[in-house]
């Protein structure tokens, strides 16, 4: 994946999810450390507030649907609730107006759980809201990938394509 294309492979989806693994294990660790000093109600909200507001919504939309199409707003909604900038300012007006403390946790538990987990990342308006099946163009993408692509002599950088760059 780079900035010309902003895809996966299947083998750089597991890369990148193992990466989330990773940070969970991390706070796991830190979680199993501090046992006795997280409060767990609040943990325990902060934990299922995110999927109570943005996916649980969708997923009964999704589900209650006869064509699986539903409102973008709940795509928004995920979006916007599985953010870590989201999550991130939660974190941050939480420890700056109640305080800093473990139970605050639960929400990078959350957020790196479900994408090294489940393999769950945002949400994009063109696949179903609950994709049961691959896309058949990412089939395609996949195998034309797998066949060695190679641009052609006009989609090469102009250094490549012999013509003198900066």
């Amino acid at each position: 994946m780079d900035v010309k294309n902003p895809f996966e492979s299947p083998n750089t989806f597991r890369l990148h999810r193992a990466e989330y693994v990773v940070a969970w294990i991390v706070i796991n660790v830190f979680i199993i450390l501090h046992w006795s000093h997280i409060r767990w109600v609040p943990a325990v909200c902060l934990f299922a507030y995110i999927d109570l507001i943005g996916y649980i919504p969708g997923a009964i939309a999704f589900r209650r649907s006869p064509n699986g199409r539903i409102s973008k707003n709940y795509y928004i909604a995920y979006n916007i609730m599985h953010s870590q900038i989201t999550q991130g300012a939660v974190i941050a007006i939480w420890g700056f107006t109640i305080g800093w403390e473990w139970a605050l946790l639960a929400i990078p538990w959350h957020i790196f759980g479900d994408r090294g987990i489940w393999g769950n990342f945002l949400k994009p308006f063109g696949m179903p809201f609950e994709p049961h099946v691959t896309a058949p163009g990412y089939h395609r993408l996949i195998d034309e990938l797998s066949a060695g692509y190679r641009p052609a002599a006009d989609e090469r950088a102009p250094a490549a394509a012999g013509v003198p760059g900066k």
